[in-house]
Formats: C-alpha cells, sequence, structure tokens
C-alpha cells in the first residue's frame, strides 16, 4: 500500500510540563513533582502522530529563531516528519505550551509566538504541495485568517480538510461547508454551536460533523442514525496529545481510503493508546502498535 500523503499545517511549540498532585487556587502556591521541556503544538503533535502510523507528513508552520525552534525542527526531522515548509522567524521566540498535569487532567496555557507567522500568505506559498496530498489537517493556534484561506483553497484545489477546531473560537458557517471533516470536542462543539442541541447538529452536518466525548469515544450522524463509535480501555498516565492523536490517525486512515466506521474506530485505538505514556508525542503509537491492539 502506498503512503498516503498528509499536510498538516499548524502550529509548532516547546510544551512546558509540570507534574502536581493538584492545580493552585488563585493566589496559591503548591509544591510540584516533576518539570519536563518536550516538542509540542498541535500541529506538529499532529504531524508526529500522522507519521508514526504510516503516513508520509508535510509540516507547514513556523518556528522561532531560538533554541527552542532549534530542538523543534530537529524533533519534527527525527519523525521523519517534511520540514521544507517549515521556517524559522527571526524576530519571534517559538511558541510555548504551559501544562499542568493534575488530578488525572491537565490545564494548558498556550503563547503563540512564531505561530502567529503561519499566515494566509505563507500557506500559499506550499501551493504545489498542498494539491499533492490526500488530505490536509489544521487546528486553531494559529491565525483565523489563514484557516478561512486553507478551507477556500483546499476547495479550490478539491483537496479534502480536517479541521480540528481547537481552541475553541467561532468558525465562519462558509468554512465549515468548505471543510470535509470537522472534529470538535464536546466543549468546542457547545461553543461553535451555542444553543442547539447535540442531535440537531449532528443532523445538520451527516458523515462530516464527529464529537469526540473522550473515554465514551466519538459521535456522528451516518444520514440515517446517530452512531458512537466507542474507545477502548486503558490506565492513563498523560491525557495530553490524545486529540491530536485522534485527529492524526483519523486522517491518515481516511487518506489510505477507510471507511468512516473503520477510520474512526482506528482512530479511537490510537488515542488510547496515546495517553499511556508522558508527554503530548511520548506515548503517540506506531502504526504496528495500533495494528496489534485492533487485532486482539
Amino acid at each position: 500500500m502506498n503512503k498516503p500523503k498528509i499536510a498538516v499545517i499548524g502550529s509548532s511549540s516547546m510544551d512546558l510540563v509540570v507534574t502536581s498532585n493538584r492545580r493552585p487556587l488563585a493566589g496559591e502556591t503548591v509544591l510540584g513533582e516533576s518539570f519536563e521541556t518536550v516538542p509540542g503544538g498541535k500541529g506538529a503533535n499532529q504531524a508526529v502522530a500522522a507519521a508514526r502510523l504510516g503516513a508520509d507528513v508535510y509540516m507547514i508552520g513556523r518556528v522561532g529563531d531560538d533554541p527552542y525552534g532549534t530542538e523543534i525542527l530537529e524533533n519534527l526531522k527525527r519523525e521523519g516528519v517534511h520540514t521544507d515548509h517549515v521556517e524559522p522567524v527571526t524576530h519571534s521566540k517559538s511558541g510555548t505550551a504551559h501544562i499542568i498535569l493534575a488530578e488525572g487532567d491537565n490545564s494548558i496555557v498556550v503563547v503563540k509566538g512564531a505561530n502567529d507567522y503561519v499566515t494566509p500568505d505563507y500557506v500559499n506559498q506550499a501551493r504545489a504541495r498542498l494539491a499533492e496530498c490526500d488530505l490536509v489537517l489544521i487546528q486553531q493556534e494559529i491565525p483565523e485568517e489563514t484557516v478561512i484561506e486553507t478551507a477556500r483553497l483546499c476547495k479550490e484545489l478539491d483537496v479534502p480538510l480536517l479541521l480540528n477546531p481547537a481552541p475553541a473560537r467561532e468558525i465562519p458557517e462558509a468554512v465549515i461547508e468548505q471543510v470535509s471533516y470537522l472534529t470538535p470536542n464536546e466543549h468546542e462543539a457547545a461553543q461553535l454551536f451555542e444553543g442547539e442541541t447535540l442531535s440537531a447538529i449532528l443532523k445538520r452536518f451527516p458523515n462530516k460533523l464527529f464529537i469526540t466525548e473522550g473515554k465514551a469515544g466519538v459521535r456522528f450522524f451516518n444520514n440515517q442514525e446517530e452512531v458512537v463509535v466507542p474507545s477502548f480501555p486503558v490506565e492513563a498516565v498523560d491525557t495530553t496529545g490524545a486529540g491530536d492523536t485522534f485527529n492524526a490517525a483519523f486522517a491518515t486512515a481516511i487518506a489510505e481510503g477507510k471507511l468512516l466506521f473503520e477510520s474512526l474506530r482506528f482512530a479511537n485505538q490510537a488515542a488510547a493508546l496515546s495517553v499511556t505514556a508522558f508527554g503530548a508525542q511520548g506515548g503517540m503509537p506506531t502504526r504496528a502498535e495500533v495494528e496489534k491492539e485492533l487485532n486482539k
């Protein structure tokens, strides 16, 4: 089987991760247990996950001209991601994500830095690359106008676009119409479609809107009924990057031509495995690991 070709347009950051028994309240100081710096950013995470799962991945993004930027680039290359379209920004620091792991979940503050320079013009410079791809994957840690332009461009090039609308913000109706797949979690869906019931939203976007529900799995409407594809139970160590792994795995499976239900099951299994190790990218599984679990 030929490797599917995927372009990932998005953020590359350094994750600064603190582990603690509990989160501090406002004005409070607590003692943490550990601190690590690990490459992250939703775009880079999804690129690494897709590469490990067997896709031929092209990252389109920006880093700062600083040690974090160098480390982010080296990590992408080690993971087999093509970085021809990842250029350093000389007048800006690399993006960072400040993560607290506590009480079985994570809290994250993102500083975009060089990711703000993933502009519509920058994406258009990679137009020829996008035209060659089986699918384009994008998130929202980059400027809103870039997401809008990418949706327009992919529609023009007739290349499927998967939009992972995280972090949540209002999305123009035209963008929702232009994308092929939209993958919010429950909280993002509630913000995107405020005042609408879950069932009504899903019926409005059959086989396009996929709402991830954590341990419960992923929900969509298949033109006849609402379907929940269940997740796989695991002992979670670090949930950071689970959503990125899901999106990368779903994108990879769809780009290979797998059917929707099969693609979602593949994505759920990859996401489940991803939470069993530390760091957004630390637990991201290989293709062999996912297939081994699915074949059990």
